[in-house]
């Protein structure tokens, strides 16, 4: 009982003010067991809490990729019921995915399909072509025994042919074999006689090099020499002095 009344004091402390009449109408009441209103059904709460505008901004938000003219007629066909809309555009949207799979799924399953066919065909085609060059070989085929005695009679003479063209063409190669070989040492001789030459000039450079210091050596002793004799011949010649008779 103690419970009832506290919850009674509780409910009653969180009712706004009220009138004098809804207070005396409560006291009235007070003596019999309260009773709440049925709660309401989120469909109208969401659709008295969302205004048309609001709820069209919050469809677009949920379904950026939708027309908006779409998401207006859904909204109008459901009342104006938010959740209801956004139920029926949920069930579109997979609707339209199941179906693009579906598309998908068949294209993909038509390529296939033509790629097994091609494929087919060309095995086919090659199978027809195999056949066609085995017949016409089983026809080429000879039938007795002159046939065959004159079919190995042009192998042979086809492989001698051959065997005569692979000589002929080793005996060029080894012909120009020896052509090269001869070039390689003329040019070889050709190198070694410029390599002589070479350390023959470089042999004569030097000695002229040493004559020159030579022919500069005796340049500069036959000057000193003059000049001595030059000075030995001014002293001899000296006025007041006689010759040496011997």
């Amino acid at each position: 009982m103690s419970a009832i009344v506290c919850g009674k004091r509780a409910f009653f402390d969180e009712l706004p003010s009220t009138p004098p009449s809804a207070s005396k109408r409560i006291r009235c009441l007070s003596s019999s067991p309260v009773r709440f209103p049925p709660p309401r059904s989120s469909s109208s709460s969401s659709s008295d809490f969302w205004s048309p505008s609001s709820a069209i901004d919050h469809l677009i938000a949920r379904f950026p990729n939708m027309d908006k003219q779409i998401l207006e007629r859904a909204l109008e066909e459901c009342g104006n019921d938010l959740d209801s809309a956004i139920k029926s555009l949920s069930e579109l949207c997979l609707g339209s995915a199941d179906k693009n799979l579906g598309s998908a799924l068949g294209e993909t399953q038509a390529v296939l399909e033509t790629n097994v066919q091609v494929h087919s065909q060309g095995i086919i085609a090659n199978c027809r072509v195999n056949g066609a060059v085995e017949d016409s070989s089983s026809a080429n085929l000879p039938h007795d025994g002159a046939d065959w005695v004159e079919l190995f009679v042009r192998d042979i003479l086809s492989a001698s042919t051959e065997n005569t063209m692979l000589k002929e063409h080793v005996e060029a190669l080894i012909q120009e074999n020896s052509i090269l070989k001869r070039a390689v040492s003329i040019q070889h001789e050709r190198q070694r006689e410029y390599d002589d030459k070479n350390r023959e000039l470089q042999h004569l450079k030097q000695l002229v090099s040493q004559y020159q210091e030579q022919l500069r050596t005796l340049e500069v002793n036959n000057y000193a020499l003059s000049m001595h004799l030059r000075q030995a011949t001014q002293g001899n010649s000296m006025p007041g002095r006689y010759p040496d008779v011997f």
